[in-house]
């Protein structure tokens, strides 16, 4: 009886671990405060970071030490300013069009780790030259199979581009930030905004907002990932002017309404910079369906989309690769850019005209 009992407890233990090792963090992220098993989960996921930055702590890249002191010295005499930066103005452009932030990971929700995701140095012009305005890098071995390095190597090519039509986009850095450490680490490998979830964070509102002025003082712009107006409000009360409604606990086909509620009619403060909002698209749909829930986000009104796996599930395929997912979202799309689903007759794309795509 007691080997059995024992099983069953390692049978439960390893279930954990599976769901907590390939399930993306905004979709288990639970609301602040909750006592909900999400929450228990984004609990472990929090620990688990933080005795990951305790052994990087042990050898430290002196760059780290040297942003780690800047950010130190600056962070309480920092002054949130009223104007937008880079990339909240990348990100927010005329109504009836939607902004694509593209997120590299080697390791996709449901797939693991996949062979044909090409390399920082290649996908990064393309995510550029295909319209792109942004790069998120999924800086977690564990989440998204890629570190530092990658955020790195997406930041100097996009530097290189310097002065080309199209430009520099930003990098941002999308790992599980729960340490001002990996503040200072962003912005040593060249990351020019940084990614805050408020589920990580829990009910601290303090501590989101310190760590939103630690993004500043190393003039890296904050994203405050959300998934409750609750959170939302917070965040703006501490000092966010973009946020990213992430995965909600709802299979409601009104799906994207629900998340566009969670920012909408929010109490901004005077003096407080213009809103960005945007939403993290599925990364559990299938049939290219990311593609019409990014044109849903655009047309209930978000400002950007935020896409990982839609953009590698195609391989190499040249009419399904990066590029034309970016393409197909971003435009009020084309027969020839637009999914299976709009070629049948069935989709938006398949009642817009081909010129629409240059809007």
């Amino acid at each position: 009886m007691a080997l059995e009992r024992l099983r069953v407890l390692l049978i439960v233990a390893a279930s954990f671990t599976t769901v907590e090792s390939f399930t993306p963090q905004w979709k288990k992220s639970a609301v602040c405060g909750s006592n909900s098993a999400l929450h228990a989960i984004g609990v472990l996921a929090r620990k688990a970071k933080e005795m990951e930055i305790k052994k990087y702590m042990e050898s430290i890249e002196d760059v780290t030490s040297e942003k780690l002191q800047i950010m130190k010295d600056g962070v309480d005499s920092v002054t949130l300013s009223s104007d937008p930066g880079p990339l909240q103005q990348a990100l927010t452009k005329r109504k009836g069009t939607i902004s694509i932030v593209a997120e590299y990971k080697r390791k996709l929700t449901d797939s693991g780790f996949v062979n044909e995701v090409f390399d920082p140095e290649i996908l990064s012009p393309t995510f550029r030259e295909f319209g792109a305005a942004g790069v998120a890098v999924l800086a977690d071995k564990r989440m998204g199979g890629c570190d530092y390095s990658d955020i790195e190597l997406f930041s100097k090519e996009q530097k290189g581009s310097k002065g080309d039509m199209p430009g520099p986009v930003n990098v941002l850095n999308t790992d599980l930030i729960v340490d001002e450490v990996q503040i200072a680490r962003s912005a040593a490998f060249g990351a020019s905004a940084v990614l805050l979830n408020c589920g990580l964070l829990g009910a601290d509102e303090a501590k989101l907002g310190r760590f939103i002025k630690c993004a500043v003082a190393l003039d890296l712009e904050p994203v405050v990932a959300v998934s409750t107006r609750e959170q939302s409000q917070a965040a703006v009360n501490a000092g966010a002017s973009i946020l990213l409604v992430t995965g909600l606990d709802s299979d409601s086909a009104d799906i994207v309404i629900e998340k566009f509620d969670v920012v909408k009619d929010l109490d901004i403060p005077d003096g407080h910079k213009p809103l960005c909002v945007g939403a993290a698209v599925s990364n559990t749909a299938e049939n290219k369906e990311e593609v019409e829930e990014a044109w849903k986000c655009r047309d209930v009104g978000f400002n950007f989309v935020l896409v990982a796996d839609a953009l590698y599930r195609g391989g190499t395929d040249p009419t399904e690769h990066c590029g034309a997912i970016i393409k197909s979202m971003s435009a009020k799309s084309s027969v020839k850019w637009a999914s299976a689903k709009t070629l049948s007759g069935k989709g938006e794309g398949a009642r817009e005209y081909l010129g629409d795509i240059m809007m």
